[in-house]
């Protein structure tokens, strides 16, 4: 059965294509969408201009999930444990403001639960977290080579030395949450 009342929550922890590949594979999840959000610069972004890190926008997956099946906290725990939310401006090798750990919120009750998803999991890092919490702003669809990436191309160096670690990650941490669960 499925819910008409479909949610989005909008998060960034690095390179899109790893967040996005995660979100793939997570029952309830019905798409996902990179992109870009959060820039200080009027206008749509390109790839090129987002890599700079002088636009200010970070690279973000927009998650449409089903709340029947999944809750958005579960997708924020999710989120917060298939990537380092205590780096900041940096995940693994790609650094700038660009890859930065940010969670959108879309209204008072998303910002509460990030808020407390946070909290909660900050007991379980040595570093202090330091994602950032901020109000949904215009995403930015990416190009269309960015979107679906690791589906089509598993074989990328990039997809077998950092998406597939995160994604063994994920089945071991969140195996009840997927989708051939």
């Amino acid at each position: 059965m499925t819910s008409k009342n479909l949610q989005i929550a909008t998060v960034g922890g690095g390179c899109f294509w790893c967040t996005e590949a995660v979100f793939q594979e997570i029952n309830g999840v019905r798409k996902v969408v990179s992109g870009y959000s959060g820039g200080n610069v009027p206008g749509r972004p390109t790839y090129r201009e987002i890599c700079s890190g002088l636009t200010g926008h970070a690279e973000v997956v927009q998650v449409t999930f089903d709340p029947s099946v999944i809750s958005y906290e579960d997708i924020l725990v999710i989120f917060m444990t298939t990537h380092d939310p205590t780096t900041l401006n940096r995940q693994g090798a790609d650094r700038g403001t660009q890859y930065r750990s940010v969670i959108f919120y879309n209204d008072e009750n998303q910002k509460g639960i990030a808020e407390v998803v946070i909290r909660e999991l900050a007991k379980y890092y040595k570093n202090p977290i330091v994602t950032e919490v901020s109000e949904a702003v215009t995403l930015y669809e990416a190009e269309k080579e960015h979107q679906d990436f690791y589906k089509n191309n598993p074989d990328y160096g990039y997809c077998n030395f950092v998406i597939d670690p995160k994604l063994a990650k994920l089945r071991k941490l969140h195996s009840d949450k997927l989708k051939n669960a």
